[in-house]
Order: C-alpha cells, then sequence, then structure tokens
C-alpha cells in the first residue's frame, strides 16, 4: 500500500508556504529547501503550483523570490492541498479530476464510506488555516 492519503506535493506546499508565512517580504526560493530540506528542484514545481493558484507571487532578480498574496489566516489548509493535489478524494474512484468513473459505483457497497470519509477530511482542512500550523513561529522579522 502507498503510504498515505497525501503526497508528497502536498505534504511540501504546506511546509513551504508556512516557511512563506514566517518570512515576510521576499524570500529566496533557495532559502526555503534549505530550511525545509526539499530538493529546490521539486520545490519549485510545487511552488509552480501555488503560483498557478494565486496564492504566492514572485519577482525576478536580486533581492527577488515568492512571498504569499494574502494573510496566513485567509488560506485554509484545503486550499493548500487541493491545489498540490487536485483533490481530497480518499480514493480515485471518487475523484472527479480523473476521467475513470468506476463501473460500480451505484452498486458499490463501500462508496457511501469514501464519500463520508471525503466529507470528514475536508470539513476538517477546510477548518484549518496556515496560522494554525505556524503554532508559535511568530513571522521574523526582515534583516535590516
Amino acid at each position: 500500500m502507498a503510504g498515505g492519503m497525501f503526497s508528497t506535493k502536498g505534504r511540501y506546499a504546506l511546509r513551504a508556504m508556512r516557511d512563506l508565512a514566517q518570512h515576510p517580504g521576499w524570500v529566496s526560493l533557495g532559502d526555503v529547501a534549505e530550511r525545509q530540506r526539499i530538493s529546490r528542484k521539486y520545490l519549485e514545481q510545487v511552488i509552480a503550483l501555488m503560483h498557478r493558484a494565486g496564492y504566492v507571487e514572485s519577482l525576478r532578480g536580486k533581492g527577488g523570490g515568492y512571498r504569499l498574496t494574502r494573510k496566513p489566516e485567509e488560506y485554509t489548509l484545503g486550499q493548500i492541498l487541493r491545489a498540490a493535489e487536485g483533490s481530497l478524494a480518499p480514493v480515485s474512484c471518487l475523484d472527479c479530476t480523473n476521467d475513470e468513473i468506476c463501473p460500480i459505483v451505484d452498486t458499490c457497497p463501500t462508496v457511501t464510506i469514501w464519500r463520508d470519509l471525503g466529507k470528514v477530511t475536508s470539513a476538517y482542512l477546510d477548518s484549518k488555516t496556515l496560522a494554525d500550523i505556524m503554532g508559535d513561529a511568530l513571522p521574523k522579522e526582515e534583516d535590516e
């Protein structure tokens, strides 16, 4: 069995977004990669998903980098995970982003369990914000 409900993309997206929330201003992707111990190349893919969703903005050149487009409390963990993962469906037969429809979905004895689990998971993740996973990690002052 594959390990867990969420891929590294989703887990790394939460960590990267938290890191950006902790460091106001423009943050180098290299710095985030180093602090989070994530390959820069892979982090670029994850941040591209956050950028596409409008959750981060970028600035090229010296002094540039990435920053959040909103306050940490304005992002739900569900939003971030959906942007990274594409879906929060616990099983592929409920994932509306794929093109396959299960041939026994109407008679499947377990579909309601998976559907309910998906609702509970989504409700929980949508009730938590990026600020909630910051804990005591208040934003650090920018270096002068």
